[in-house]
């Protein structure tokens, strides 16, 4: 399972050791008060979170309630409420709920065991002896949950290429526009910061939708292998905006997360909760790739990068009319030509071979395009490389 540090603003990928599970930089309210449940059942405040928390909850004597604030992680709350940071995984235990260890928010409710405290400082616990800093507590029968190949962070990066146009691809999905901001002195928008949109109760917004905000990247796409074939329009996803209150026409909404800068003239589209995948990478890659006939050949890379490695998002141009599913593991390959003879008349006859470059889960499908995410790469990919099943 890999392991995020704390993210701050830009798009660091980097990997720490320990295990730290992120929370996102949002004031949310939560419970009324921390410490100590009551014998009552305590209401958790409506609140942004991916996770399906507890709406009201009870701790067992000898616990206590904590209210998830903004830096909190797993492995700090242990360390200071049970005397050691690697006893994260009985914290983790108790709170279910929570799928994915990489992530917590402001305003969810963690249920502490006191009575586990019993770690003095620079020991380790008993109880967690036995376990590294990224695996949980299970049974020896159950499998530990796989390494996530694409995350909320990946999903709210997604690039996505269009070929009817931005114009019309944003009107058949009847997207709104961003039409100002309560900071009009600022061009470029982040986290938390309050913008107004251009739908309201008239067009069915309520408080509490959650949209995706959309970036017409790239026009015209050409294919780089193909010579005048034009793809389409390639938008970016850049983040998610929640609805504080509505008027008739217009809304006031939060930017709830984002990696990449927000600007009025974004569009928005209706919110759809990602799925995560498992990242199930493939064992057949050694020798000489066999390149399928649905191969696709990749033809953008995110942020029109000319190289692209693991993490980064790349589209190729076969999708779903190619057979193309999502969670998908391809292989990337690049084709290399040698000569075979030699022969100063006449042109030496040729083989090609393709050979191993990487691997790329395949996370959004289109009619004739697709959205991968590389897993792992042993080489950069370029632009015109293949992926293959």
């Amino acid at each position: 399972m890999h392991q995020p540090t704390r993210l701050h603003a830009g798009r660091m990928r980097t990997f720490s050791a320990a295990p730290l599970l992120l929370v996102l930089a949002l004031a949310v309210p939560g419970l009324q008060a921390q410490g100590t449940v009551p014998a009552e059942a305590v209401k958790v405040e409506a609140h942004a979170s991916k996770w399906d928390y507890p709406k009201e909850i009870k701790a067992p004597e000898g616990s206590k309630t904590h209210l998830v604030e903004k830096g909190d992680t797993l492995w700090d709350l242990a360390g200071k409420e049970l005397g050691n940071p690697y006893a994260w995984p009985q914290i983790w235990e108790l709170n279910q709920w929570i799928k994915d260890p990489h992530w917590i928010y402001p305003g969810d409710p963690l249920v502490i065991d006191l009575a586990r405290g019993v770690a003095t400082a620079g020991s380790v616990p008993e109880a967690v002896a036995d376990l590294l800093p990224d695996r949980r507590r299970v049974d020896q029968n159950t499998s530990l949950r796989p390494e996530l190949g694409f995350t909320f962070q990946d999903f709210i990066q997604l690039p996505f290429i269009v070929p009817e146009g931005a114009e019309a691809y944003l009107n058949r999905q009847g997207a709104f526009t961003i039409t100002g901001n309560k900071r009009a002195d600022r061009q470029y928008l982040g986290e938390g910061e309050t913008v107004y949109l251009n739908g309201g109760s008239n067009e069915g917004v309520k408080a509490g939708d959650r949209f995706l905000i959309l970036k017409t990247v790239v026009r015209k796409l050409m294919h780089p292998t193909i010579p005048k074939k034009n793809l389409g329009d390639v938008i970016q996803q850049i983040g998610v905006v929640r609805v504080l209150g509505t008027q008739k026409n217009g809304s006031e909404a939060v930017i709830e997360r984002c990696l990449d800068s927000v600007e009025v003239g974004d569009h928005l589209e209706k919110f759809v909760e990602p799925a995560n995948l498992p990242s199930q990478l493939r064992t057949d890659v050694t020798g000489p790739i066999k390149i399928t006939a649905n191969a696709g050949v990749v033809v953008f890379s995110r942020d029109n990068k000319l190289a692209s490695a693991g993490g980064d998002m790349i589209i190729i141009d076969k999708g779903a009319k190619d057979g193309l599913k999502v969670g998908e593991v391809l292989l990337a390959a690049r084709v290399q030509s040698f000569s075979v003879g030699f022969d100063k008349q006449k042109k030496p006859p040729t083989e090609s071979i393709a050979y191993y470059l990487g691997q790329a889960l395949v996370v959004r499908t289109d009619a004739q395009t697709a959205t991968c995410r590389v897993l792992r790469s042993v080489e950069e990919l370029h632009a015109g490389d293949t992926l293959t099943h």
